[in-house]
């Protein structure tokens, strides 16, 4: 079994934690690429737990996430090249006039791929409207379909993975 495949409920909770205790630490990594640090704010943490509002990814999902999050400020750090950009329209939170509301904002993901200690992974930043970029998320690089046993490898939305 790979190092990376969920096992049981008491090992998930020991990576969750360990995981969450990390990402407090990290304020923010100089990335070459943009020249500019990239946060590790709430959000990133929150899309490592969550799909989107409300629906949470299986423990399975999490455990292979978290266990890479120590990877993904490494591959920032060290990134001088994007391997994908992908631009779209979302609807984002923002506070306006001190209440919350979705607005429809143009979103930018720059995806990093990379292989550190073995492990392929993919690094995704996010940038909202010209607002600061920061890490949305970690992916490994490939799932093994049971059915078929075929690598896939994400569904192509940033937003989702």
């Amino acid at each position: 079994m790979g190092q990376f495949n969920f096992k049981d409920g008491e090992d998930f909770a020991q990576v969750k934690e360990k995981a969450e205790s990390f990402y407090a630490t990290i304020e923010g990594v100089r990335c070459p690429y943009f020249g500019e640090v990239i946060a590790f704010n709430a959000k990133g943490l929150r899309h490592l737990k969550f799909k989107s509002d409300q629906k949470a990814r299986s423990h399975e999902e999490q455990y292979a996430r978290l266990k890479l999050l120590h990877f993904a400020s490494e591959v920032l750090k060290l990134s001088r090249t994007v391997q994908g950009i992908w631009y779209t329209k979302k609807f984002e939170d923002q506070k306006t006039h001190n209440r919350w509301e979705y607005v429809l904002k143009e979103v930018s993901f720059y995806e990093f791929v990379a292989v550190l200690n073995n492990v392929r992974l993919k690094v995704i930043v996010k940038q909202v409207s010209g607002g600061e970029k920061y890490f949305w998320s970690v992916i490994p690089f490939w799932k093994i379909n049971r059915e078929n046993s075929k690598r896939i490898l994400h569904s192509g939305d940033p937003e989702q993975d």
